[in-house]
């Protein structure tokens, strides 16, 4: 699978394989964590990076992320399996489903809830997700929120020799993703099917990295497996992955930005540039000025 841009003449190398540590989020959920951990802190400009872990949950026991506010960041979340409800304080209302996105600009601040759709709250069912932190630039992070809610028929999909691609943002293979970000950022999913190699050209300069949600690959002589997350330098521009022919296929995320090299001050919900900043983020949300999720019905 080749592209015809330029910037892949060179393939980049791994520099680091994190391996994602597990933690509870929202209302006790699991996630695996590749960062922020003490092993990797940022990868610049992404935040965080979340697996909501797989599972299966009887009615009524599946839990979410109640209401809580965010500023000076952007949420992305891919649902894998089950269907999350976003709601928030600026009256954006949704439910998706497996293979769409939400593409959340908490910008100057925003309180909104990530929970399980009322479906799946009544009769139980599976969940799994992904969810990504996006920073923004210092220019742009009292921006006025926004949400894009993007179907899986919004996302455009390249499918070539055992290798699919779910171009979500920036361009992939000669297709244009659909969400509109701040700063240059690539966001995919990608499949590659056993014996198969995708190779993937990224904008030179850009910070770059795969996760995998599930099976492996092998990048050069060096390998990614399941829930880790493959660093590659800021050299060249392709990314070459590859699926042996006896190893389960791979199913992950390819995620390249642009470094924004600002100062991080961050907060729990809040990521600005200094400190001070933070406790103006606090005390806004404390005296409710990033406003609050109307109770379910109201108008």
């Amino acid at each position: 699978m080749e592209t015809t841009a330029a910037s892949t003449t060179t393939s980049r190398r791994i520099t680091a394989v994190v391996p994602a540590r597990q933690a509870t989020e929202g209302g006790g959920f699991q996630v695996y964590r590749p960062f922020p951990t003490d092993a990797l802190d940022l990868l610049d400009p992404f935040l965080l990076l979340d697996e909501m872990a797989p599972a299966h949950h009887p009615p009524g026991a599946m839990v979410g992320a109640p209401d809580h506010p965010h500023r000076g960041f952007e949420t992305v979340t891919y649902v894998l399996d089950g269907e999350v409800e976003h709601r928030d304080s600026v009256g954006n209302r949704g439910v998706i489903y497996p293979g769409d996105v939400q593409w959340m600009t908490a910008g100057d601040g925003i309180v909104h809830s990530e929970m399980p759709s009322e479906r799946i709250q009544r009769d139980g069912g599976r969940g799994h997700g992904l969810q990504l932190w996006v920073n923004l630039p210092k220019e742009h992070k009292r921006t006025r929120p926004r949400y894009q809610a993007l179907t899986a028929h919004d996302i455009p999909i390249v499918e070539r020799g055992g290798v699919r691609v779910d171009v979500v943002a920036g361009e992939l293979l000669g297709t244009q993703g659909p969400a509109h970000t701040h700063t240059p950022i690539t966001f995919a999913r990608v499949r590659i099917e056993p014996g198969a190699t995708a190779r993937l050209a990224l904008p030179e300069g850009h910070t770059a990295a795969l996760y995998s949600v599930a099976g492996g690959a092998r990048i050069g002589e060096r390998t990614v497996g399941e829930h880790e997350l493959a660093v590659f330098d800021r050299d060249g521009g392709a990314v070459v992955i590859t699926v042996d022919d006896d190893v389960p296929p791979l199913d992950g995320f390819v995620l390249a930005g642009e470094p924004i090299s600002e100062p991080v001050a961050r907060y729990g919900p809040f990521v600005m540039n200094t400190r001070e900043e933070i406790i103006e983020a606090i005390d806004d949300f404390n005296a409710g000025r990033m406003g609050s999720i109307p109770a379910s019905g109201a108008a």
